[in-house]
């Protein structure tokens, strides 16, 4: 299971998020992105506390593509320093998985 991952990134608008999801998934980098916006995030930047509402695109992969993924988001993101991060997938249906695997390089 450990070869599947789900990648999060924050962006600053819902139509950055759909940008970078169709890129993504067009250039089979993931399978699949579903966003949620607007999300309330607090965080550290430049000696400031900030709050900004964000969306957040969450996509599922393959952990071999996730070097990929993260100079395709960085190419394409607003953010100097965007959050791209992913957890592998510990479990999930055969199925599922499967439908990852077809659908990314």
């Amino acid at each position: 299971m450990s070869n599947y991952i789900v990648i999060y990134v924050t962006t600053s608008t819902i139509s950055e998020a759909k940008k970078i999801g169709r890129t993504l998934a067009n250039e089979k980098l993931i399978a699949c992105s579903n966003i949620i916006s607007p999300i309330h995030s607090i965080y550290n930047w430049q000696g400031k506390t900030c709050e900004d509402k964000e969306a957040l695109m969450m996509m599922k992969s393959k952990k071999k593509l996730f070097k990929q993924i993260v100079k395709r988001v960085e190419g394409l993101h607003s953010y100097d320093v965007p959050e791209i991060i992913a957890m592998t997938i510990v479990e999930g249906s055969r199925k599922y998985l499967s439908w990852i695997n077809e659908e990314t390089k």
